[in-house]
């Protein structure tokens, strides 16, 4: 189905972070002056803004466009008020270890599920390739590529759990640890979208 400009946009922004008016032009097939008043528009629906940033020595100012909070509620967000409000009240009537334990199951069935579907890849490269593949059907919107020094990258550029995360940080270390298993490798976070990151990134290195 052919995606509107808008969505396209979006969805740049979102995977690629903030763009200049004419990278986005560019990636559009279209010129600057139309990717601005695409962007215009969208800044009056509450899409997208304007930052503009200091260029480097003598150069003239730059205007990023950025996502809003309203662009970023146009992925999936898992539900998120009904899923905070549920683990809200898990905890309030049941204790903390109960959501330990709704944790630790989940944890469980996805390792079981994802090793399930990884069992063909026999080699980290493949591993993670399959791995990004999962989370983006998930809706994580994952990218993956190898680094010059032989290590990956796997980037999630949404996150649909970002409320359940938010509520209880135990997803995010429950999933880091999933990673590590089904990988077979050192897995360490280095962007992190509950510390404030536009996105979530795992460095992956043999063990």
């Amino acid at each position: 189905m052919r995606q509107s400009p808008a969505n396209r946009i979006l969805i740049l922004i979102k995977t690629d972070g903030p763009q200049l008016a004419a990278a986005i032009g560019d990636a559009l097939g279209i010129s600057g002056e139309a990717a601005r008043q695409q962007l215009s528009k969208m800044a009056e629906e509450g899409l997208v803004e304007p930052v503009t940033v200091a260029a480097a020595g003598r150069g003239r100012p730059r205007q990023l466009w950025h996502l809003t909070a309203s662009g970023n509620r146009q992925f999936p967000d898992g539900h998120a008020e009904l899923t905070a409000n549920l683990l809200g009240t898990l905890v309030e009537q049941l204790g903390p270890a109960a959501l330990d334990t709704v944790i630790s199951a989940r944890e469980a069935e996805t390792l079981q599920r994802y090793r399930e579907e990884l069992s063909s890849a026999d080699n980290l490269p493949t591993r993670v390739e399959a791995l990004a593949g999962i989370r983006s059907r998930e809706g994580y919107m994952a990218d993956h590529w190898q680094e010059a020094d032989g290590s990956f990258m796997l980037v999630e550029n949404h996150c649909p759990i970002c409320a359940a995360a938010t509520a209880c940080a135990g997803f995010c270390r429950s999933e880091l640890e999933t990673f590590r298993a089904v990988l077979g490798a050192r897995v360490e976070r280095s962007d992190h979208i509950l510390a404030g990151a536009r996105r979530c990134a795992y460095r992956i290195t043999p063990r």
